[in-house]
């Protein structure tokens, strides 16, 4: 499988987040960051959520967050990009499992920790696109 039809697994992921933005003419870079920021979204509205004591929403967004973390986990170019994948989904396993211990056992804790780490996966991914302009110039 290529890194493009990992992407539109990923892609499909996105779309249920409930994003308007066309999908499909987006960068490859971009679509990381979106799917990023929509798992981001998801853990801080399950954490409302699970404050206020609703458990299906809060079940719900957990779900949604762990399949988010699955699609990114799906794009990862295992083949070409070696060691830094491997270390990226090893790690975006263990926040989706931590995400399902949080759900079980109602965990702020473990939601800030997950979304503390995607944070910094998502702060380097950031950078990217000006790291790639300076190597251009």
């Amino acid at each position: 499988m290529n890194y493009s039809s990992h992407l539109e697994s990923g892609s499909e992921q996105y779309k249920k987040a409930g994003t308007q933005v066309s999908v499909e003419s987006t960068s490859p870079h971009r679509l990381i960051q979106m799917l990023m920021e929509g798992a981001l979204e998801k853990i801080n509205l399950a954490k409302g959520y699970m404050q206020r004591g609703d458990v299906a929403m809060k079940g719900s967004h957990v779900s949604w967050a762990i399949s988010i973390i699955d699609g990114l986990r799906m794009s990862l170019d295992k083949e070409g990009s070696g060691d830094i994948a491997k270390n990226l989904d090893d790690l975006y396993e263990y926040m989706a499992r931590r995400l399902a211990e949080a759900n079980l056992e109602n965990d702020i804790e473990i939601l800030d920790e997950v979304a503390g780490l995607l944070v910094e996966i998502k702060s380097a991914w950031d950078v990217v696109p000006e790291l790639v302009q300076q190597k251009r110039a």
